[in-house]
């Protein structure tokens, strides 16, 4: 009997601290989904920005060229050249700031991913060591040694992914 009341103690802290870092990880995987999901937000922003400088640039271009067949207009196609190489350069600028982002929302999706694998592995465990503390408690109940041992099997799976929950190695 003292043995089934120990072993159950200890599943029973190996399922809580299961638990709790089972929820650390799932915070985080929750975090970063919502860190990547501002950074596309933030992509799409940029993407709109382009989109509507480089329409500005085309309607320029055309304006330029309708204005180049007739005479005494340099003035103002000199300065829709202008407005047109800015807005070049605005697209540049967006179009390479929107790789960087992409880079770093991507980053937080492959962390996301990362602690939802861990995340679920503690999940896992959780529930093999509930059922194991189940088990123990009705072999203490019924002084059934057998009960008790299918309860220490399950707690010694449970307590295999409470590990792979760490360490990742399945």
């Amino acid at each position: 009997m003292t043995y089934m009341a120990i072993t159950t103690i200890l599943v029973a802290v190996a399922a809580t601290l299961s638990t709790f870092k089972g929820g650390g990880f799932s915070t985080r995987s929750l975090l970063n989904q919502t860190l990547a999901s501002d950074q596309w937000a933030f992509y799409q922003s940029k993407s709109i920005k382009s989109y509507i400088y480089d329409m500005r640039r085309e309607n320029l271009e055309i304006e330029v060229a309708s204005l180049e067949k007739q005479k005494g207009n340099e003035e103002l196609i000199s300065k829709y050249k202008g407005m047109i190489s800015d807005y070049s350069q605005k697209v540049k600028t967006y179009e390479s700031e929107k790789e960087a982002i992409s880079k770093v929302a991507t980053s937080y999706e492959n962390v996301r991913d990362d602690n939802k694998k861990h995340s679920g592995k503690f999940g896992i465990a959780v529930i093999f060591l509930q059922i194991s503390i189940l088990l123990s408690s009705i072999a203490t109940l019924s002084k059934k040694r057998f009960v008790w041992i299918c309860g220490l099997i399950l707690g010694l799976i449970g307590i295999f992914y409470f590990i792979d929950g760490f360490l990742l190695f399945m």
